[in-house]
C-alpha cells in the first residue's frame, strides 16, 4: 500500500500516525485530477463520471466499448470550484452489456490536464449486484499494516455490475486516531489533522470523503466498480434526525443539528457520484432501471424522518415520519410502474431490527429504526406496514430488500403467519456490512412484520466492537441469472468467503 499516494513512506506513517492531507495547489501548467475517478448511478443508458480537480476547471469525460478508444464519445461536465468542494461531474450514456472505458480531465481555459482512467460494466439481462456499508467506523482507518481497506479489493475481484453502499459512507462524528487499542492488539492508522475531530465545518465534512480516497483499495474499486450511494447517520452525527439536542456532546463548538445536516447534505452530494440538475433539486432516494431483470429503488431513511422518539403513536403524523409521504407515494408507485422482474429495495436500515437512541424527558426509551421492539404496528413502522400493504395490492413477489447499518451479517424471512401485522406478502431482507468499522450484533429483531432469522454472522456473545483484523467485515451479493432469471444472494467475508447463500425463484 502506499500510504494514499502522498509520497510518504509507510515507515514515516507507522512512526507519526499523521499526515496534513493535500490541499488545492496551483503549482504546474496542468489541472491534475486528484483523486482518481469514480462511475456512478449506473441504470439502462446512462451513468454518471464523477472526478475532483485541483483548481477551478471544466471536466471532459471520453467513453467508449473498446480500449483504444475507438468510436468514442465526449462530453462536457461541470465545472469544479471551491463551491464544489472542487468535485465535477458528468453525465454521460453508454450502451447495455457492455465495459465501458472512460477516461477523464480537466481543462482550465485552454489548458488540458493528464486523463484519468477508469472501467465499469453496464448491466443487461444477467446482472451482478453487491451491497454493503459502513466505511471508516469506531475510529478504524486507513491501517496500513492491516493493508488498508481490504474489503474494497475483495469485492473488485468478483467484478460486479453495481455496488450500493447503503449508508455510512463516512464516519463525519468518527475521528480517526493516530492509533486504537483493541481486545486483538493496536490498530493503527494513517490519518490526517481534519480527521482528529467530529466534522462541523463544511470542509471538515468534505475531509472526511477525501481520508477515505487516500486508500489505494477505494480508488481502485472506485475506478472499475459503478456505484450507488444511499446515506444514514454518520454522514452527519450518529443517529441524528431533526431537534437532535447536542448541549451535552462537548465535541461540537456548532449545536444546531440542522446547520451539521445541512453541510453534510452538500458534502454527500459534492462528493457521491450521484447525478443531478443543482444540489437544491438533487434527491437521494432514486430509481435505476438495472435491465429487464431488475429494478432497483434507492431509500433515504433521513431526510424525510421525524425526531426519534418513543415511537409508539397510534396515528401518522409528522412524529412518526420515516420515510415520508412524497418518499412513500414515489416508492409505491415505481413498485407498481416496474417492468423488472425483481424489484431491490435497498435502504440504509433494517426493516426489523430495533435500534435503540437513549430515553425522552419522560424517561420512555427512544427508537433510532422503525422498529419499536413488539406488538402491532405504531410510530413509524405505520408507514412501513402502508408501503407492504401496498406491494401485496399490486401483487408483487420478487421484492427483495438489502441494507446495511447494523454492523454484522444476517438473512432475514419476514412472514405474515409469524407476523402481528399479517397484511403482507412474504419477503427476504439481507443485511451486511460493515466495510471498515467496528463489528457489532446480533441485534433484537422485533415481532410486527414477523421476521425470522435465517442466517447471522456477529462477533462472539460478550464481544463487541471488533476491528476489522478480526476479520468480521462482510458484504453481499446478488446474481440475477440470464438464463434461469432466478436471484441467488450470497453473504461474504473480507476475504470472499461464502458464509450463506439463498437461491431464489421468481414468482
Amino acid at each position: 500500500m502506499s500510504a494514499g499516494g502522498h509520497g510518504v513512506s509507510r515507515r514515516q506513517l507507522l512512526v507519526s500516525g499523521v499526515c496534513a492531507a493535500p490541499g488545492i495547489s496551483l503549482a504546474g501548467s496542468r489541472p491534475r485530477v486528484t483523486h482518481g475517478v469514480q462511475t456512478g448511478d449506473v441504470a439502462l443508458g446512462r451513468a454518471v463520471v464523477w472526478a475532483r480537480s485541483d483548481r477551478p476547471a471544466q471536466l471532459v469525460v471520453e467513453y467508449a466499448t473498446t480500449p483504444s478508444f475507438g468510436g468514442r464519445r465526449r462530453v462536457r461536465g461541470t465545472v469544479a470550484s471551491a463551491q464544489s468542494g472542487w468535485t465535477a461531474r458528468a453525465l454521460i450514456h453508454p450502451p447495455p452489456g457492455q465495459t465501458i472505458f472512460v477516461r477523464a480531465w480537466f481543462e482550465d481555459g485552454r489548458t488540458r490536464g493528464e486523463p484519468a482512467m477508469a472501467r465499469f460494466c453496464t448491466p443487461a439481462d444477467g446482472v451482478r449486484i453487491l451491497w454493503s456499508g459502513d466505511t471508516a467506523g469506531q475510529g478504524y482507518g486507513i491501517n496500513p499494516e492491516w493493508g488498508g481497506m481490504r474489503i474494497y479489493e475483495t469485492m473488485r475481484r468478483r467484478e460486479p455490475h453495481v455496488f450500493i453502499h447503503c449508508g455510512d459512507t463516512i464516519y463525519a462524528d468518527g475521528p480517526i486516531p493516530a492509533e486504537v487499542r483493541t481486545p486483538l492488539g493496536v490498530w493503527r492508522n494513517w490519518t490526517m489533522p481534519e480527521k482528529l475531530k467530529v466534522a462541523e465545518t463544511l470542509d471538515e465534512f468534505r475531509a472526511s470523503y477525501l481520508y477515505n480516497l487516500h486508500d489505494d483499495n477505494v480508488r481502485r474499486f472506485n475506478a472499475e466498480v459503478a456505484q450507488i450511494w444511499l446515506w444514514d447517520d454518520h454522514e452527519v452525527r450518529n443517529n441524528w434526525s431533526p431537534g437532535a439536542d447536542l448541549a451535552g456532546d462537548g465535541r461540537y463548538r456548532e449545536k444546531d443539528i440542522s446547520v451539521l445536516a445541512r453541510r453534510a447534505r452538500q458534502a454527500f452530494l459534492e462528493f457521491a457520484p450521484i447525478g443531478y440538475a443543482s444540489r437544491a433539486e438533487a434527491l437521494i432516494f432514486r430509481h435505476l432501471p438495472l435491465g429487464p431483470l431488475v429494478d432497483l429503488f434507492a431509500l433515504d431513511m433521513r431526510s424525510y424522518r421525524g425526531p426519534n422518539n418513543w415511537n409508539r403513536q397510534i396515528m401518522e403524523s409528522g412524529e412518526t415520519a420515516y420515510l415520508g409521504e412524497r418518499q412513500l407515494s414515489w416508492l409505491a408507485d415505481g413498485l407498481e410502474r416496474s417492468r423488472g422482474l425483481w424489484k431491490i429495495i435497498a435502504a440504509d436500515m433494517p426493516l426489523g431490527v430495533v435500534v435503540s437512541d437513549g430515553r425522552d424527558a419522560q424517561g420512555r426509551p427512544r427508537f433510532e429504526n422503525c422498529a419499536n421492539g413488539d406488538g402491532p404496528p405504531l410510530g413509524r413502522e405505520l408507514e412501513i406496514a402502508r408501503l407492504l400493504q401496498a406491494i401485496k395490492r399490486l401483487n408483487l413477489r420478487n421484492v427483495i430488500w438489502v441494507t446495511a447499518d447494523v454492523h454484522y451479517t444476517a438473512a432475514h424471512h419476514f412472514h405474515p403467519d409469524r407476523a402481528q401485522f399479517k397484511d403482507f406478502l412474504p419477503f427476504w431482507e439481507f443485511v451486511s456490512g460493515p466495510l471498515n468499522a467496528g463489528t457489532f450484533g446480533p441485534s433484537p429483531l422485533d415481532n410486527t412484520f414477523g421476521p425470522q432469522v435465517i442466517y447471522c454472522k456477529a462477533p462472539p456473545p460478550g464481544q463487541s466492537n471488533l476491528p476489522p483484523s478480526a476479520g468480521l467485515q462482510f458484504f453481499g451479493e446478488i446474481e440475477i441469472d440470464r438464463s434461469s432469471r432466478c436471484a441467488t444472494v450470497t453473504l461474504r467475508d473480507v476475504g470472499g468467503g461464502v458464509l450463506f447463500s439463498q437461491r431464489l425463484e421468481p414468482a
